[in-house]
């Protein structure tokens, strides 16, 4: 048993450089495996390495060889074209292996077409320390002395490594299928290479390619909301917050997130909206000062160009704006009598709120306007108690009545029709007539996972099925969307150790720095795709007057009661054959 204290201080990343590209391509060592190796597994293997494909639902033990029979020879890839469909290829070696490398082939098909190798991607994938759930099968209030173990997770840049004896070392397959490519069935393969020597070892593979387009990511109609932090890629890139290296540092981690449909932009109205639950603090983006006479001047200058920035990587449907009601009720702001920076603490509903956020809300709306971003902003908020969003609702709707609103949080029926966008938890009930009404009505509901959920959820342990089962969820449940806390909200030293706080590992972030995707962060997106391609083939039969009866079968299993007896990664596979069979 490890704990995160002992981990902190025993192991530290074995390269650090002061650089905007801090992490991206440091060397690093994984945190030694609490586990240690299974001496009487590897006994059982006969081959002094084998290279073959296996499950990408499964996370292999770093220090266990998978039982025989398990792994395979061969993949058969399924895609549609614009499609990025990934499996998953283990190393297992019983001796040591010096860097590490693979030479990937084009594809070709029967008529000479082909997908060229530019779009195939073999990546390492690292392991990280994770924990598990609490005593009643939650990922709340997790202790420091919950059993750690080692899972595979980071999905590294790495271009080589050196694989010790011993030692399972998964690689991540992505083949990302071209627009352009004809329909048909493709052939390539992947060669292991050691010390930049081809090797004996070599995997052929096939990907079918179906005659059906998936749109680019910025056309998907998936609400994907996971809020970002630019304060964490501030520390882990070593650059000044809101400085140009800041900006180019942030740029691979956001293209990540518009690359897989995000949709919202996470921005602050005050500092610390979450009193500091986070390891990097949330500042506010917008400067308040308390002029002497008594008015207030607001610097809007850091929100615009955060969202300038995020809106130029195509991330620009919505801007969500945290938070009138914090968790601790502060209000930071500059005092220019006093010459110092000072703070109001003030409950809903009280004159000192109402008076504080007036004349803030006046101007915001002013100046969002002038920007043409009004009708696409929400004043948000997040597990608050109703009573505090009935008065926060009030002072809004007081300044400006078409101010939107965002909550995530409990369903309250009372409040709804004034939540623009709403998202609820995974254990919330919303009537089948309010979702029509809301949709009708152009607004958003979505779903979310907490800490709260045992399963399904994100986390590092988490069957990574799972993270493509969301999307399929919020389909059958007529959600619009997904979100999630966090993109990146990153502990001290994330690319080893997934747990933070008394959350279950991986709660606070999907990616890692060095703009690092993960399993969870790419299985989502599987999700995402295979909710876009039920929204085209429904939208294409109900267009040519033909049910839509066989598409709404293939989602009824996805419920979360339906998982206490059938595994999320079998309830997608079913499911993808039929999808794939339109």
């Amino acid at each position: 048993m490890l704990t995160k204290l002992h981990l902190k201080f025993k192991c530290l990343l074995t390269l650090i450089v002061c650089s905007g590209n801090l992490f991206s391509q440091v060397a690093y060592q994984e945190l030694p495996d609490p586990k240690g190796v299974d001496m009487i597994s590897w006994k059982n293997i006969t081959e002094q390495t084998a290279f073959k494909f296996a499950s990408a639902d499964v996370r292999y033990q770093k220090h266990v060889a998978p039982s025989n029979g398990t792994l395979k020879i061969k993949w058969e890839g399924t895609g549609w074209r614009g499609e990025k469909i990934h499996t998953k290829i283990l190393v297992c070696t019983k001796r040591n292996l010096n860097k590490v490398s693979f030479a990937l082939s084009k594809l070709t098909n029967k008529n000479g077409n082909t997908i060229d190798a530019s779009n195939i991607k073999a990546n390492f994938v690292r392991y990280v320390m994770t924990d598990g759930l609490n005593a009643k099968g939650g990922g709340c209030e997790i202790t420091p002395k919950l059993d750690s173990s080692l899972v595979e997770d980071v999905i590294d840049n790495a271009n080589e490594l050196t694989v010790p004896k011993n030692t399972v070392q998964p690689i991540w397959l992505t083949v990302t299928i071209p627009t352009d490519t004809k329909p048909g069935l493709y052939s390539g393969s992947i060669y292991l290479k050691e010390n930049n020597k081809n090797s004996k070892y070599k995997l052929n593979y096939t990907v079918k390619v179906i005659n059906r387009v998936l749109p680019s990511p910025n056309q998907w109609k998936f609400h994907l909301d996971l809020w970002q932090n630019p304060y964490a890629i501030s520390r882990v890139s070593n650059t000044k917050q809101w400085s140009a290296e800041h900006f180019r540092a942030m740029t691979p981690y956001m293209n990540m997130l518009a690359n897989a449909g995000q949709k919202t932009i996470t921005t602050t109205l005050i500092h610390d909206p979450w009193n500091s639950q986070t390891y990097d603090k949330y500042g506010s983006m917008i400067k308040w000062t308390k002029k002497n006479n008594g008015s207030w001047q607001y610097d809007f200058s850091i929100f615009d160009q955060w969202v300038s920035f995020a809106m130029s990587l195509g991330i620009k449907k919505q801007i969500n704006c945290y938070s009138m009601i914090p968790w601790d009720l502060k209000f930071a702001y500059y005092d220019e009598a006093t010459g110092k920076d000072t703070a109001l603490v003030a409950k809903p509903g009280s004159p000192e709120y109402t008076s504080h956020w007036t004349p803030m809300l006046k101007a915001f709306a002013t100046h969002l306007k002038s920007k043409g971003w009004f009708n696409i902003t929400c004043i948000a908020m997040d597990e608050r108690p109703v009573e505090d969003m009935e008065k926060a609702i009030a002072v809004i709707k007081s300044v400006d009545k078409d101010f939107k609103i965002a909550l995530a949080g409990r369903y309250h029926p009372e409040i709804e029709k004034d939540i623009f966008d709403y998202c609820v938890a995974s254990n919330q009930v919303i009537e089948p007539e309010v979702f029509k009404r809301r949709k009708a009505e152009g607004f958003n509901t979505t779903v979310y996972t907490s800490c709260t959920e045992g399963s399904p959820n994100i986390f590092t342990f988490s069957p990574p099925a799972e993270s493509a089962w969301l999307p399929w969820f919020a389909l059958n449940n007529n959600y619009d969307g997904y979100l999630r806390w966090a993109y990146n909200c990153w502990n001290a030293n994330p690319l080893q150790d997934s747990r933070f706080g008394n959350w279950s590992a991986g709660d606070a972030f999907f990616i890692y720095p060095g703009a690092r995707t993960s399993i969870r962060f790419e299985k989502l997106i599987s999700g995402i795709q295979d909710y876009e391609k039920i929204k085209i083939l429904s939208n294409e039969l109900s267009k040519k007057g033909l049910s839509t009866e066989r598409l709404k079968t293939i989602t009824q299993p996805f419920l979360i009661q339906n998982l206490k007896t059938i595994e999320a990664s079998k309830m997608l596979s079913d499911a993808k054959k039929q999808l794939n069979s339109f």
